[in-house]
């Protein structure tokens, strides 16, 4: 496989453009949630997923008020600074101050990012102040 670079990143999840939102998938073209965009875009650049992904409820993060999203990031990916992300690096939301992260992207620039959201297509949009004020957590793909 060749080295891992922030276009790559970006080309990949730029090829996930267009893929409807469907509730834990995580397949190009056919369906995909924003956990499955990121798996997805791993395969994609790294190869085979590091760990299997349990089933989940849409609104498990509620549910289980552990913040299961931030630990798995947390394993598999290097944490930033919030402000010093940049293209091709992994952005973590939450909703609400006190609830677990529920949400995540990749950037494309300092300025935008392509995300799955429930009700629409998979896009790129422009990181408003609104996502900027829900963002939790950057972090790096391994290798980066």
């Amino acid at each position: 496989m060749n080295r891992l670079t922030r276009e790559t990143i970006v080309s990949a999840a730029r090829g996930w453009v267009g893929t409807p939102y469907r509730h834990q998938a995580s397949l190009n073209a056919i369906g995909c949630d924003c956990l499955g965009l990121v798996r997805g875009v791993w395969r994609d650049v790294i190869g085979p997923e590091p760990e299997s992904v349990p089933a989940y409820s849409p609104d498990w993060a509620e549910a289980c008020g552990e913040d299961r999203l931030m630990a798995a990031a947390l394993r598999w990916f290097s944490p930033l600074d919030n402000e010093d992300f940049s293209a091709g690096d992994i952005l973590l939301y939450r909703w609400r101050e006190g609830l677990p992260a529920k949400h995540v992207g990749i950037a494309t620039s300092a300025t935008t990012m392509i995300h799955a959201h429930d009700g629409a297509c998979v896009c790129e949009v422009t990181i408003s102040l609104s996502w900027r004020r829900r963002l939790v957590r950057a972090f790096a793909f391994p290798g980066l």
